[in-house]
C-alpha cells in the first residue's frame, strides 16, 4: 500500500454531512451546491462526479409527499382564504427545496463515488 488507508465510509453519512466520500472531512461542495474540483483534505478528484437531475427529483418527491397531505390537512380544518395557503405553502416548498438540496446532492455524489468503478 503506497497511499494512505481510507476506511469504506457510508454515503448517507457523509453525503447527507455534505463532506467528501472518500475522508468523510473535507467539503463536497465549493459553495451552495458547485461539487469541489478536488477534496481539501485527500485530494480526491471530484471533477467527474455528476448528480444530474437525481436529488431535484428526489426533493420533488419528499415535499410532495409532505406538502401536498399537510396542505390538505389544513384546508379542511381552518378554512383559510387562498392566499394564504399560496404564501405558507410557497415558503414551505421554497425552504425545503433550499434546505433538502445541499444534503441529497451530497448523498447522490457520495453514492457515484462508492458504485463507480475506478478508471
Amino acid at each position: 500500500m503506497t497511499g494512505p488507508y481510507y476506511p469504506p465510509l457510508g454515503p448517507f453519512s457523509t453525503g447527507l454531512a455534505c463532506k467528501c466520500p472518500r475522508c468523510g472531512k473535507g467539503p463536497v461542495f465549493d459553495g451552495y451546491l458547485k461539487v469541489r474540483e478536488i477534496c481539501q483534505e485527500c485530494d480526491l478528484d471530484l471533477s467527474e462526479h455528476d448528480s444530474g437531475d437525481g436529488p431535484a427529483i428526489f426533493v420533488i418527491f419528499i415535499l410532495g409527499a409532505t406538502v401536498v397531505p399537510l396542505a390538505l390537512w389544513f384546508e379542511a380544518t381552518f378554512t383559510p382564504p387562498l392566499w394564504v395557503h399560496a404564501v405558507v405553502w410557497g415558503i414551505a416548498v421554497i425552504g425545503g427545496t433550499l434546505a433538502l438540496l445541499p444534503p441529497l446532492k451530497g448523498v447522490m455524489v457520495a453514492l457515484q463515488y462508492r458504485h463507480r468503478p475506478p478508471t
